[in-house]
């Protein structure tokens, strides 16, 4: 009976090509998150350009956050079916064309299409897929790579908006957003470098594949073996389908407790970015020492996100990542609280220092939080339904920033305002992790799991739902020596198999 190849998953190498998918995902990040606070030093143009508000221009930043969130589920959906490198290739010129159309515009609307919808759904399409394709190529590295890649926003940030506010002196805006355009364009060479991780299989020339389940099923029998089990596993098999978006995710309750906390966090988190350049106009200060605000936030976040993120991956850290995460949200809102009256240029340097470091830490963390709650295989879904119950609260944080300073002529609100949320977020974490979870693991004393790479579970991990014993790595493992030992039994011809 004939063989051929047949291409399948491997456990993730941790490094390798690994590497360059690091950085692919580090330049997509960077974009991603920096690109709409970015897009601020171009505010105050655009409001003597189109005679509106601050609350009118922050629609901009907030309606492409919106659609790098709300559109998650479609990401995930096109992932699923046609695989992450095709989607970052459409998504980096989706993000191209949104910014070069926006430079031609003549209204407010206008500009929210263009720069806010299209180059947003652009960035959603690049950043998604990157996640995904770095949780399967590092597993025992993962929070490193986490921090790593997380990195690529404070350095944008730093990079784009003193380049944002040169072009602006020198092109307009409009000239700016067209070569903003033209540098969207390298997502597109991201995308080309996300290369499956695979390898490949024998499989019978009819077309049938194996899989690890399959081919135990074909080996002899153990000791102590019936056909009952035999009949249970095949059904396993016969059930497994990929879902285009799965659902199930919510029936977690570590996940829905992450969820909520995300919602609250977000409301306030892209707020002081993206008003502290007008703010500082606002006072006086110079248009590019303004400018220069962000580029000290997105410095001190270069340090923050791989340091943040080598602490997180210690043995006796990594169990209580949920406890750092918590404690993360708690410093970013003290922070933006403590620094509500800043009424000096040095005040406001003051602030980015600690603001870098707490904002940093929360986005080394989320992600890796989310990985490991839901494990690898449900990633995809479990990010899409988050970023979309997210996109809510963006559509709502920035804009209603707005109204406050438009209303009362004051960005000391702002700051409570943020603050206030984010210590919100930090306490239900922290207490419904404590209370919901570990409480009922105590209680129930569920049968001990063990995580991706030997070490005790995430505490949101839900004892009323836990993840299966072994990892993808070890069922991948188990996979490849299932295979070999079909190989070397169809060679001896020791074994008769039935027709597939």
């Amino acid at each position: 009976m004939g063989f051929h190849d047949e291409r399948v998953l491997v456990k993730p190498p941790d490094g390798g090509w690994g590497w360059m998918v690091l950085l692919s995902c580090f330049v997509i990040t960077g974009f991603s998150y920096a690109f709409p606070k970015a897009v601020s030093v171009y505010f105050k143009e655009l409001m003597k350009d189109f005679q509106v508000g601050y609350s009118d221009t922050a629609w901009i930043s907030s309606i492409m956050l919106a659609m790098l969130y709300g559109t998650g589920p479609v990401s995930s959906i096109l992932v699923n079916k046609f695989g992450c490198r095709p989607v970052m290739l459409i998504g980096g010129l989706l993000a191209s064309a949104g910014m070069v159309l926006a430079s031609f515009t003549t209204n407010i609307l206008e500009l929210y299409l263009t720069a806010g919808v299209v180059t947003g759904l652009g960035l959603a399409l690049n950043f998604q897929p990157s996640l995904i394709m770095l949780g399967s190529y590092f597993d025992k590295r993962r929070p490193l790579a986490n921090g790593l890649a997380a990195a690529g926003s404070p350095v944008f940030l730093s990079a784009l908006s003193p380049l944002g506010q040169v072009l602006q002196d020198r092109f307009g805006w409009r000239g700016g957003f067209l070569i903003m355009g033209g540098l969207l364009l390298n997502c597109c060479t991201c995308g080309a470098i996300m290369r499956p991780l695979e390898s490949r299989r024998r499989v019978l020339a009819s077309g049938t594949s194996r899989d690890p389940r399959e081919l135990r099923e074909m080996l002899p029998m153990k000791e102590g073996g019936t056909a009952e089990e035999e009949r249970v596993g095949k059904n396993k098999v016969k059930k497994q389908k990929k879902k285009l978006l799965d659902f199930s995710v919510f029936r977690d309750r570590a996940f829905v407790i992450y969820t909520v906390t995300k919602f609250i966090t977000v409301l306030g988190l892209f707020v002081p970015t993206i008003l502290l350049v007008n703010y500082a106009k606002d006072m006086g200060v110079p248009d590019r020492e303004a400018a220069f605000l962000l580029s000290i936030i997105g410095f001190i976040d270069i340090f923050a996100r791989p340091t943040c993120g080598v602490i997180a991956g210690l043995k006796w850290v990594r169990p209580k990542v949920a406890y750092f995460f918590s404690f993360a949200l708690l410093f970013n809102g003290l922070t933006d609280v403590c620094s509500a009256k800043a009424s000096s240029y040095t005040g406001l340097v003051v602030f980015c220092m600690f603001f870098g470091v707490s904002y940093g830490m929360v986005g080394a963390l989320q992600f890796e939080v989310l990985m490991g709650i839901v494990g690898s295989q449900k990633f995809s879904s479990a990010l899409g339904l988050v970023l979309l119950i997210e996109a809510f609260a963006v559509l709502i944080g920035p804009p209603s920033a707005g109204c406050l300073v438009d209303a009362f002529k004051n960005y000391e609100l702002i700051f409570y305002m943020a603050g206030s949320e984010l210590i919100a977020a930090a306490v239900f974490l922290c207490v419904a992790s404590f209370c919901c979870i570990s409480r009922d693991e105590r209680t129930a004393d569920p049968p001990p799991r063990v995580g991706s790479d030997g070490e005790a579970p995430y505490p949101l991990g839900d004892s009323s739902n836990p993840r299966p014993a072994n990892s993808d790595a070890q069922m991948m493992d188990e996979g490849e020596v299932l295979q070999e030992e079909e190989m070397r039994l169809n060679l001896d011809h020791k074994v008769e198999r039935e027709s597939f």
